[in-house]
C-alpha cells in the first residue's frame, strides 16, 4: 500500500495504527512527508533521530505512556512527601509490564522512595491489590498499564482506600 501511495505522488502519507505502519511507509520513500501516530518512543524504535529535530521526512505524535512512568513517580512523591511507600500497580497482562517495572525501580531507586510493586491484570485482581495497601503502608499508588475500561473501578478505590493515585490519563 505504501510502494502504491509513493506511485500516485501522494503530497503527504499519514501513517496510523503502530509503528509497523511507519516503519513500512519510511521503507518506500525519503522524501514524501510522513506524519506517524505510535504508542512508544520514536527515537528508541528508529523512526527518528530525535524527538526535537526528528529529521528526514518522518515526524508525528507519541503517547510515551510507559516511558513517562519515571517521571510520574517523581511528581507524586514530590506532591505526596509523606508517602513512605509507594505502590507501582502494574497490569500482568501488559507486554510492557517488565519494562515498566525495571523503569520505575530505577527511578524509585535514584529518587529514593521505597516501592511496593502490585500486579494486577482482572477487577478481581485490582480489588486484591488495592486491599494490600493498609498492610503494606502505602502512601500512594502509581497505576501502569491498567486497562482504561477500569477508570471507574480505580477511582472508586482510590477513593474508598483514601489514597491519591496517578496515572497515564483522566480516571474520572
Amino acid at each position: 500500500m505504501a510502494a502504491d501511495l509513493v506511485g500516485r505522488k501522494v503530497e503527504v502519507i499519514l501513517a496510523s495504527g503502530g509503528d509497523a505502519a511507519a516503519f513500512v511507509a519510511k521503507g518506500a520513500t525519503s522524501t514524501i512527508p510522513i506524519v506517524f501516530a505510535v504508542g512508544g518512543d520514536p527515537v528508541e524504535r528508529g523512526l527518528v533521530a530525535s524527538l526535537s529535530r526528528p529529521g528526514g521526512n518522518l515526524t508525528g505524535i507519541s503517547v510515551l505512556a510507559a516511558e513517562l512512568n519515571p517521571k510520574r513517580l517523581e511528581l507524586l512523591s514530590e506532591l505526596v512527601p509523606q508517602a513512605g511507600v509507594v505502590a507501582l500497580l502494574v497490569n500482568s497482562n501488559s507486554p510492557n509490564a517488565e519494562r515498566v517495572m525495571r523503569d520505575v525501580q530505577e527511578a524509585a531507586r535514584v529518587k529514593g522512595v521505597q516501592l511496593d510493586i502490585l500486579k494486577a491484570g482482572t477487577e478481581a485482581e485490582i480489588d486484591a491489590a488495592f486491599a494490600t495497601l493498609v498492610q503494606h503502608h502505602t502512601g500512594a499508588v502509581l497505576v501502569a498499564g491498567v486497562p482504561f475500561s477500569r477508570r471507574e473501578q480505580l477511582a472508586a478505590l482510590a477513593e474508598r482506600y483514601s489514597v491519591p493515585v496517578i496515572y497515564d490519563a483522566r480516571i474520572r
